[in-house]
C-alpha cells in the first residue's frame, strides 16, 4: 500500500462513489432541512492529518502524549463557540447532537426518571425522549404536542402536563417545527415544574447566532446543538451549560458516554464557528428567513396546506393529507427529478412513520447555493406540479430543475 496515494489511485471504488455523491449534490436541489453545504475551508480542516491524533480528556488534560496542537485547535473552537452562543461553558466533543443530549441526559438524571419532551410526531427529536430511543428506554418518558387547531405549542397544556407528570428534565426544540419557540416561557414552567430545561437548537442554532431567533441562553440550564444545519459546519455536536454544571457535563461526554474525540471534526467546527462570527454569516440566515417565507406563501398561493399556515424559520411542513399522496410517495417523486426531501409525520398523523402524510422542506441549502426568493417560488411550483401530475409531471419538471441548478454551480 503507498500510504502517499491518493484516494482515486488507492481506492478506485470508494473513489467512484465519493465522485457520484458530487455529482448528486451538485446536481440536486437539496430541501432537507437538516442538510447544508460546507465551505471548502471546513471540508479541508475536516479532511486533515488531525484524524490521525488520540485526544482522550481535555486540552492540558489529556490521557495521551503529543496533543499540544490539537489542545490549541480545541481550545480555539471552544472559545468561539463561546463567543458566537455568549454562553458560559461549553464542550465541543459531542459526536453528534444526539450524543450531547444524551450527555446531559446521563449527567443530571437517574435511570428512572421523569423526561417531558416533545412528541416525535408533533415535530420532536428521537432523543428527546423517544421511546426507540436510549433517552426513552433508560428514562420515564412524557410528551407534549401542539394544539389541534392551530398546530403551535400550546405552553398553558405544557405546563399543565409538567406539574402533572413533575419530571427532572424539560426538553424544548424540535426536529420539525416551523414556528418559533418561547425559551423564556418553557424556563418558567421549569421552574414551576422544579425541572432542569435542556434547550436542543439543533435546527435554529445558524438563526439563533444571527439573532433570527430568541436566544436560549439566558434561560435554559443547558443547550445543545448540532454543528451542521443552519450552523453550517461538520456534522457533530456541543453542549453549552451554565457554570455551575461545567465539571459534571465535562465528565459526562468523556469518559461518561464518549471515548477519544474526533479532533480533525473539533477543527472543522473550529473554522465553521469563525466562518459564523462574520458579517456574512448573519446576511445568510437573513436570506435563510426571506427564502422560507417566500416558498411558503407560494405553495399557499398553490393551495398545498402548510402545517401551522406557514413558517418562522428555516423549515416548513406539507400537509398532504388531501392531494391524494403520501409523504413517502412524493419523496420518491422528487427523487426523479432530482429534488431531495424528506418524508415526514405531521400532527394527528394517520399513517405510518415509514409512509406519513407530511413532507418536510428546509432552505439553508439552497440558500447556501446562493438561491433567493424567486428560486423558492419556482422550487415550491416544481414541488406542486409533481404533486399535481405525479410520474406525467416528472420529464418536464425534471428539465426545469437541470436548468435552474446550472446557474448555481457548488464545489468548483
Amino acid at each position: 500500500m503507498n500510504f502517499n496515494a491518493r484516494l482515486e489511485d488507492q481506492d478506485p471504488e470508494v473513489f467512484g462513489f465519493v465522485s457520484q455523491e458530487l455529482k448528486r449534490q451538485r446536481q440536486h436541489i437539496e430541501l432537507i432541512a437538516s442538510e447544508n453545504f460546507v465551505s471548502k475551508a471546513v471540508l479541508e480542516a475536516v479532511g486533515s492529518v488531525l484524524t490521525n491524533k488520540y485526544a482522550e480528556g481535555l486540552p492540558g488534560k489529556r490521557y495521551y502524549g503529543g496533543c499540544e496542537y490539537v489542545d490549541e485547535v480545541e481550545n480555539i473552537a471552544r472559545e468561539r463557540a463561546k463567543m458566537l452562543f455568549g454562553c458560559d461553558h461549553v464542550n465541543v466533543q459531542p459526536h453528534s447532537g444526539a450524543n450531547a443530549n444524551f450527555a446531559v441526559f446521563y449527567a443530571m438524571l437517574r435511570p428512572g426518571d421523569n423526561v417531558l419532551g416533545m412528541s416525535l410526531s408533533h415535530g420532536g427529536h428521537l432523543s428527546h425522549g423517544g421511546k426507540m430511543n436510549i433517552s426513552g428506554n433508560y428514562y420515564n418518558s412524557y410528551y407534549y404536542g401542539v394544539d389541534p387547531v392551530t398546530e403551535v405549542i400550546d405552553y398553558d397544556e405544557v405546563e399543565r402536563i409538567a406539574l402533572e407528570c413533575k419530571p427532572k428534565l424539560i426538553v424544548c426544540g424540535a426536529s420539525a417545527y416551523p414556528r418559533k419557540i418561547d425559551f423564556k416561557r418553557f424556563a418558567d414552567i421549569a421552574k414551576k415544574a422544579g425541572a432542569y430545561l435542556l434547550a436542543d437548537i439543533a435546527h435554529i442554532a445558524g438563526l439563533v447566532v444571527a439573532g433570527e431567533h430568541e436566544s436560549p441562553v439566558p434561560y435554559a440550564d443547558f443547550v445543545t446543538t448540532t454543528t451542521h444545519k443552519t450552523l453550517r459546519g461538520p456534522r457533530g455536536g456541543i453542549v453549552m451549560c451554565k457554570e455551575q454544571y461545567a465539571a459534571i457535563i465535562d465528565k459526562a461526554v468523556f469518559p461518561g458516554t464518549q471515548g477519544g474525540p474526533l479532533m480533525h471534526v473539533i477543527a472543522g467546527k473550529a473554522v465553521a464557528f469563525k466562518e459564523a462570527l462574520s458579517p456574512e454569516f448573519n446576511e445568510y440566515q437573513k436570506q435563510i428567513i426571506r427564502n422560507a417565507a417566500a416558498m411558503a406563501k407560494r405553495f399557499t398561493e398553490n393551495g398545498i396546506n402548510l402545517v401551522s399556515g406557514g413558517t418562522d424559520n428555516h423549515l416548513m411542513l406539507l400537509n398532504l393529507t388531501d392531494t391524494g399522496v403520501t409523504g413517502k410517495e412524493l419523496q420518491e417523486l422528487l427523487g426523479e427529478v432530482s429534488i431531495t426531501a424528506n418524508k415526514n409525520t405531521i400532527p394527528n398523523e394517520t399513517l405510518s412513520p415509514f409512509v406519513t402524510s407530511g413532507l418536510r422542506i428546509g432552505t439553508a441549502a439552497v440558500t447556501t447555493r446562493g438561491m433567493k426568493e424567486a428560486e423558492m417560488e419556482k422550487i415550491a411550483d416544481f414541488v406542486t406540479e409533481i404533486i399535481r401530475g405525479k410520474e406525467s409531471a416528472v420529464p418536464k419538471v425534471a428539465e426545469k430543475v437541470a436548468l435552474l441548478v446550472k446557474r448555481f454551480p457548488m464545489y468548483e
